[in-house]
């Protein structure tokens, strides 16, 4: 049985913020957009996390929509 396709994903650096891991993942998308679509991507990032945005290096944090 052949594998999905999956979504692309990367996993934060040390310290990376939303706007480096945003800039890095997505450089042709301005990035005020680029953090928008992250976070409405990784609703599980981004909505229960405190402080809000915090990256860890565990995370995966997918930098492209569902694929439907």
């Amino acid at each position: 049985m052949p594998l999905s396709p999956q979504r692309r994903f990367l996993t934060p650096a040390p310290e990376e913020t939303l706007e480096a891991l945003a800039a890095r993942a997505l450089p042709d998308t301005p990035l005020d957009g680029a953090m928008d679509a992250i976070r409405s991507w990784n609703l599980h990032i981004f909505a229960m996390r405190r402080p809000p945005g915090l990256l860890l290096g565990s995370d995966v944090v997918f930098v492209e929509a569902p694929r439907g």
